[in-house]
């Protein structure tokens, strides 16, 4: 982990509420996993004072070298506000990469993959990670759900990919209106699945989880949380565990992609 000043590349608009940052990064970035955060402070600010964490969305990679990284962010309160007016050239404040990541067995053939929101953005890394890697992908399924069609977010880097991918909203505005647990669950109903990987709303994890642990399936779920300092000094991100050991686990340390199975939700 390393802190340091980072020139932002490029702040892109996306939609009302959501935009993509690209920032510069040290070459050790290049060992970083899908599911891994940064966290980001804005330099000649003292509001917001302390930095924020943010999934890596994915890697810039030329001709074999890391040289960025993207961030996916969802414009919030007044630190997403201020990034939102940060342009080419200027300067943040990063240190990282943090936490664990996803871990696909190479023995899972089909992968369901499951995103709420502003949740895909680790979740574009994990499977432009695996295409880097030659993973076979024809069997991986996407699942994206939203309250509107503007919540649908990365539906093409994943079918560029080729990864299917079945959308829901909450309002009907695009795909089936209903929660995205709803077209998974159906699909578990039809055909097993080897692994689930999840990111989103803690009521939509808690229920992937449930629906993982009805069909026997293993799941990991990658915990979006507010954190403090990022290094476990705060405390201010804890979980109750099911593990007899630990009472308590935290996302920035212990996670944030955790086995579901570890977790009470």
């Amino acid at each position: 982990m390393i802190q340091q000043p980072v020139k932002v590349l490029w702040n892109r608009k996306l939609s009302r509420a959501y935009y993509k940052i690209g920032l510069t990064c040290s070459d050790h970035y290049a060992s970083a996993k899908p599911g891994q955060f940064v966290m980001l402070g804005l330099t000649g600010r003292r509001d917001p004072l302390l930095h924020r964490p943010f999934s890596i969305h994915n890697l810039l990679i030329s001709n074999g070298i890391t040289h960025g990284f993207e961030l996916l962010y969802k414009v919030i309160g007044s630190a997403t506000a201020a990034l939102t007016q940060r342009k080419p050239g200027d300067v943040v404040d990063i240190f990282g990469p943090l936490g664990s990541g996803f871990l696909i067995p190479s023995r899972a053939k089909r992968v369901f993959v499951v995103a709420g929101g502003v949740g895909v953005a680790p979740l574009v890394f994990l499977i432009s990670d695996l295409h880097r890697k030659e993973v076979d992908l024809s069997n991986y399924q996407v699942f994206i759900g939203g309250r509107t069609k503007e919540d649908l977010l990365c539906s093409n880097e994943f079918l560029d990919l080729g990864v299917s991918v079945l959308t829901t909203t909450d309002d009907g505005s695009a795909g089936d209106q209903c929660l995205i647990t709803h077209p998974l669950e159906k699909a578990l109903g039809h055909t097993a699945a080897d692994v689930i990987v999840a990111c989103g709303p803690m009521d939509m994890l808690a229920c992937v989880v449930g629906i993982a642990e009805k069909h026997k399936v293993p799941c990991q779920v990658s915990i979006e949380t507010m954190m403090a300092c990022g290094m476990g000094a705060c405390l201010g991100c804890a979980l109750e565990s099911r593990l007899e050991t630990e009472h308590y686990l935290h996302a920035c340390m212990d996670g944030p992609v955790f086995p579901a199975d570890v977790l009470k939700f």
